[in-house]
């Protein structure tokens, strides 16, 4: 999910219990996941069957986790959830602690063809693949009921009459420029100058004067509340959002755009940990196929993770792992490049 360093949003990070507690003493797991990503039942009944407390914060993008973590404000914290091209920064910069897999037989669930992705880390040394999903595209049918199933969404004009808006693209220069790359026919992980600046003309001619704005955080609800109709979005988010609208959830088609973009996020375990055990026994009971199928319905999402617990799952997901099949580049960590991708979106978010 998320990206650039230079436009760290400001917003403080929100730091929660993680709800009603078996043990008040006894050892503290402490967390630190992307907002809405791993559910409360999940937290709750790891407390439970460990007699253990967890100690949940959140951040919004890779870029927030990782500022927070370089400052000196993420001491203390023993699982991070970092998106794969983040998990290359962090092993670069010798950030995590190397894995026991003796302690985590679970790993056996994960689906080797996400592991043929995961080029950051492919044997699983630092990280574990949490989830292997794409940015998509979220759609009120009831107000825009034909549409072109591709990124080329975001051209409709017919959707801002110069006053109104009604679509949003996410506020991550990766995911977007990478969108446009793609669209043009190019690597999403182009470290090429020219086909950056090509995309990120694309961007600022056809799709941005069509969008209210580019939102990574107020999507959902906007999309809940009916002020957008079309949202480039992250499933769990808008499922969230319009679980409690039956109407709604009829009316909306989620669809991942051909050749998108896919990511996958990682669970690992900081250098600093004083919890490396407790940290092993988490990252090993999130893989236990049950509750990897309690995560997944949670947010309507596919198992695309853990195989054996597509056979526990009983929420039809908004896309499927077959969906996924169809995505196309994982995001890498580009190095150097990042420089390009970071003046484009400057010019983006700009608009010049």
């Amino acid at each position: 999910m998320r990206r650039v360093l230079v436009f760290l949003a400001a917003a403080a990070v929100m730091v929660m219990s993680a709800g009603l507690f078996t043990s008040c003493g006894g050892e503290r797991l402490h967390i630190f996941n992307w907002a809405v990503y791993t559910p409360q039942s999940v937290i709750e009944a790891f407390e439970r069957e460990y007699g253990v407390r967890v100690i949940y914060s959140e951040f919004t993008s890779n870029e927030e986790m990782l500022a927070r973590l370089m400052a000196g404000g993420g001491r203390g914290f023993d699982i991070v959830f970092p998106s794969g091209d983040y998990v290359a920064i962090m092993i670069r910069q010798g950030m995590l602690a190397r894995l026991d897999h003796s302690l985590m037989p679970n790993l056996v669930n994960i689906d080797p063809a996400v592991l043929a992705k995961a080029h950051y880390d492919p044997t699983m040394q630092y990280s574990v693949p949490y989830f292997f999903g794409a940015a998509g595209i979220a759609v009120n049918t009831a107000m825009v009921p034909d549409f072109e199933r591709s990124i080329n969404i975001f051209s409709r004009t017919d959707l801002n009459d110069g006053h109104i808006r009604r679509m949003t693209m996410l506020d991550d220069p990766r995911q977007v420029i990478g969108d446009a790359l793609n669209y043009l026919g190019f690597s999403v992980n182009s470290r090429n100058p020219a086909e950056i600046a090509a995309a990120r003309d694309h961007i600022n001619t056809h799709w941005r004067p069509n969008l209210v704005r580019f939102d990574a955080e107020t999507f959902g609800t906007g999309f809940a509340n009916g002020d957008f109709w079309v949202v480039q979005a992250w499933a769990e988010t808008v499922f969230a959002e319009i679980a409690d609208n039956p109407q709604l959830m009829r009316d909306t088609e989620f669809f991942i755009p051909p050749g998108a973009s896919s990511f996958t996020d990682n669970m690992v375990i900081l250098r600093g940990s004083r919890n490396i055990e407790l940290a092993h026994k988490f990252i090993n009971f999130i893989h236990r196929p049950d509750i990897y199928a309690m995560f997944v319905d949670e947010f309507g999402l596919p198992s695309t993770v853990n195989i054996p617990a597509r056979r526990y799952t009983r929420v039809t997901p908004w896309y499927t792992v077959e969906d996924m099949a169809l995505t196309g580049e994982i995001q890498d960590d580009v190095g150097p490049a990042m420089a390009y991708y970071t003046d484009a979106w400057f010019s983006i978010r700009v608009g010049n």
